[in-house]
């Protein structure tokens, strides 16, 4: 199973395209937030299973702040990550993770890739694919992988 992650695309939509090119067959798409009601064009582009939840601007949104659902065996929860305060560090957001029971968590806000993987709990930004703010300010992305076995890999991705 293939999972293309991304965030904060704020309307423009011309790299989420290339990264999608690039990445080839998905199976689903994760989206942590700041759409700004460019959802329904996402989730048609995307043509898989997408997960979307709200960010700091969407405004007037029906998305939900937060998900939780399973990829496998593995407990994902999924948030924009503004109301955890992410952009001072991950603290708050894997404290609720590991409270919900999570074993990845994944936010965005920050429009600066990490991934962290501890023995509990991984915890995952894929940056922001339209305005990145880190060094290099790449446009960034996510590939997950997962195997027959249901262990996954994690890869972030630029594009140039």
């Amino acid at each position: 199973m293939r999972i293309l992650v991304v965030s904060d695309t704020h309307k423009s939509h011309r790299n989420l395209e290339r990264a999608l090119e690039e990445t080839g067959h998905i199976d689903m798409m994760i989206h942590l937030g700041d759409v700004e009601g460019k959802e329904d064009y996402i989730e048609a582009l995307a043509d898989c299973p997408v997960h979307i939840v709200s960010g700091n601007n969407d405004f007037f949104s029906q998305l939900p702040w937060e998900e939780e659902f399973f990829i496998g065996d593995h407990h994902v929860f999924i948030t924009h990550g503004h109301g955890y305060f992410v952009g001072m560090g991950e603290e708050r957001v894997k404290e609720e993770a590991r409270g919900r029971g999570a074993d990845i968590v994944m936010y965005g806000h920050t429009h600066m890739p990490s991934l962290t993987i501890e023995p509990d709990l991984v915890t995952l930004n894929p940056g922001s694919i339209a305005y990145p703010r880190q060094r290099g300010r790449k446009p960034s992305y996510i590939v997950m992988q997962m195997d027959p076995d249901g262990k996954i890999n994690y890869e972030i991705r630029y594009l140039e």
